[in-house]
């Protein structure tokens, strides 16, 4: 006669692997629709590795604004190879299956780099902030050790936040045949919802991530740029008003692509379960796939010093 324990320990289930889906409804188009999935890729690998080799390579793009620009075209390349090789084996190959332990790799990584993109936006506020309120003092406040410690801590904010999930998903007791998600990949809200236990923790957890993390960000973002715009007018020249507006436009951009899809997002996983799923899919992608795409672009139209140095380094001269 089997224990209780024993039985306990059989009832447990947890699939082998997921079954990952591209588009709902358009899967006999998958082929067409890789083609602007490819192009998004590859100008987010491209464009974010020539920010990084460009400001490397540039003697006179080693400053802190560079510096922290840099580390969200790196941010932004982890990303995207987060969703990339799921997403087109599923629309160039239909592969469609996924371990589970990859799954929640790919799922720990995912959100973390998301994360790391919100903690960086954050602080290249802060960088303008310092830039525009006390230029004398900015060198001196911004050092290379300053810089250092303050990406370590947004790996750490990141790591610390999301190494919980991977526990909390582990410890589910998942239905045999409920392991279709909705998305080309692993994403916290939808894995968690396949299980056939109590998920009342993880949806607290996850809520209390997003709020830590990226409603606490947005929230100082807003904040900070109140008494960015009050300094900025406050300044009696008109062309200072123009350079210190003209200083935060790029991040503005970066700031409205990344957390408008990302809000959106959250609201809709917490709110909009009735909606068709297609919504949840584009919406999902948008916020995955468009903000490193984009922001190479933002930051090369808006910044003559990093487009520059862009073309430099596809000409093979690393004059700065």
């Amino acid at each position: 006669m089997l224990s209780s324990w024993s039985f306990a320990n059989i009832s447990f289930f947890q699939p082998p692997a997921f079954l990952i889906i591209g588009i709902p409804g358009l899967e006999a188009v998958h082929g067409w629709i890789s083609i602007p999935f490819s192009s998004m890729y590859t100008a987010a690998l491209t464009g974010n590795c020539l920010i990084l080799l460009a400001v490397r390579r540039t003697p006179s793009l080693h400053q802190p604004v560079y510096y922290f620009l840099s580390m969200l075209a790196l941010n932004d390349v982890g990303l995207t190879l987060s969703t990339m090789p799921t997403t087109l084996a599923v629309l160039w190959f239909d592969h469609q299956l996924i371990s589970f332990n990859v799954c929640l790799a790919q799922m720990f990584f995912l959100h973390s780099f998301s994360v790391v993109e919100s903690s960086v936006l954050l602080t290249m506020l802060f960088d303008r902030f310092v830039a525009i309120s006390n230029p004398l003092r900015y060198a001196s406040v911004l050092t290379n050790s300053v810089i250092i410690r303050i990406g370590l801590a947004i790996v750490a904010r990141a790591t610390l936040c999301l190494f919980a999930v991977l526990f909390l998903i582990k410890r589910l007791n998942f239905c045999p045949g409920n392991n279709v998600l909705s998305h080309s990949f692993c994403f916290h809200p939808d894995v968690m919802r396949r299980a056939c236990a109590d998920i009342s923790l993880n949806i607290r957890y996850g809520l209390y991530v997003v709020v830590s993390t990226g409603g606490i960000d947005s929230l100082l973002i807003v904040l900070s740029y109140t008494f960015i715009l009050r300094m900025v007018l406050s300044l009696a020249s008109p062309r200072e008003r123009i350079w210190a507006l003209n200083t935060c436009a790029s991040h503005i951009l970066a700031v409205f692509v990344f957390f408008i899809p990302g809000v959106s997002m959250s609201m809709i996983h917490h709110f909009g379960r009735h909606l068709p799923a297609m919504v949840h899919t584009l919406v999902a992608y948008v916020y995955l796939v468009v903000p490193p795409a984009l922001n190479p672009v933002i930051y090369s139209v808006k910044s003559k010093s990093i487009r520059e140095a862009m073309f430099r380094v596809l000409r093979g001269k690393d004059k700065g």
